[in-house]
């Protein structure tokens, strides 16, 4: 009587999508958190090492040695530079920045007070840099070789290169000065009247999004263009798939990634230019207490301000690069077979 061989047992899938995301998204944060410390490092060190004295610049010219000596005893200016750094990374991370050397207010009440300013304006500028950008660069990328595509191109090549503060000024001649229609400075906060926000808001916002808009729509024209020659893409269309079916739920989903992270490199620039931005249309934005700190060398301000747009700027990198994790299937792949 031969023997039963027991069955072969089937060997389990791994669950390829909960075992890869976990470790793409570590990669990123681990990434983004040394970045973190690095930068973090370097802010602290130019200005601790700028050679700013908020003993002699508060207690003025009749301030004695002693004098001296006592306030930076009490800020803990003289405690080695390390150990400062330490302290001042850790309070940083309980939401101390330490208080203003001229003010005495602390600067994260400082900043809480300011950031509103610029992450709606950067929101807004984000949101219309999409919207523009996306819509031109499918709109080129459909019609590749037509008019409407070099017309797309060139406007995009004059974009880019046309800095936001001379649009910034163009927008406050035409819509404030001839117009009318738009106040040419100040700002409402969004929670006190909507539509006044809107108003205050729109022509910044505009003038920080037409570099983002250009980046995105050229970056997204010619990824899509290359995805809609595919065989999966003519497959499609051979079995009678709608034609906005096959762009906006297959080509343009696999055609986004340069478009995600060319909106990921405008948060700094962005950012950056808003400082010109903030000063045209006078907006008490984060932009503008970091020049004024930096003009009375309050280096807790520049010091919190600059963090805080470090965590920022990572916080949309990372955000990016998962969207850029879960739209790319060969990326996923990739990371499955290491």
């Amino acid at each position: 009587m031969t023997a039963l061989t027991p069955p072969i047992a089937r060997p389990r899938r791994t669950p390829v999508r909960a075992a890869r995301v976990p470790r793409s998204l570590g990669r990123v944060l681990a990434t983004a958190g040394t970045v973190f410390l690095l930068s973090s490092a370097l802010t602290f060190g130019l200005g601790a090492l700028s050679g700013a004295n908020p003993a002699a610049a508060v207690l003025g010219e009749t301030a004695t040695p002693a004098d001296i000596a006592r306030m930076n005893h009490q800020f803990g200016l003289d405690r080695p530079l390390w150990e400062q750094y330490v302290s001042w990374l850790g309070h940083a991370f309980t939401g101390n920045l330490g208080r203003s050397w001229f003010t005495t207010v602390p600067v994260a009440e400082s900043i809480r007070q300011a950031i509103p300013v610029d992450l709606s304006i950067a929101g807004l500028a984000l949101l219309m840099a999409v919207v523009l950008g996306g819509a031109a660069g499918v709109a080129a990328a459909l019609r590749a070789g037509g008019r409407l595509d070099r017309a797309v191109t060139a406007l995009c090549a004059l974009l880019g290169t046309l800095p936001g503060f001379v649009v910034a000024i163009a927008l406050v001649t035409v819509f404030s000065l001839k117009l009318g229609w738009l106040p040419s400075g100040g700002y409402v906060p969004l929670d006190m009247d909507p539509g006044q926000w809107l108003r205050y808001t729109l022509m910044p916002a505009f003038a920080l999004s037409l570099e983002a808009a250009a980046a995105i729509a050229r970056q997204l024209r010619t990824s899509l263009v290359g995805t809609l020659r595919e065989n999966y893409v003519t497959g499609a269309v051979m079995r009678g798939l709608p034609a906005r079916r096959v762009v906006f739920g297959h080509a343009l989903r696999n055609a986004a990634g340069p478009a995600l992270t060319a909106l990921g490199m405008s948060v700094p620039m962005l950012l950056g230019g808003a400082v010109v931005t903030q000063q045209i249309f006078a907006l008490p934005g984060l932009a503008q207490l970091t020049l004024q700190s930096a003009e009375q060398h309050d280096i807790p301000v520049i010091q919190g301000t600059l963090l805080v747009t470090i965590a920022v700027v990572l916080v949309v990198n990372v955000a990016v690069n998962t969207a850029l994790l879960a739209l790319n299937p060969a990326a996923r792949r990739r990371e499955v077979t290491r």
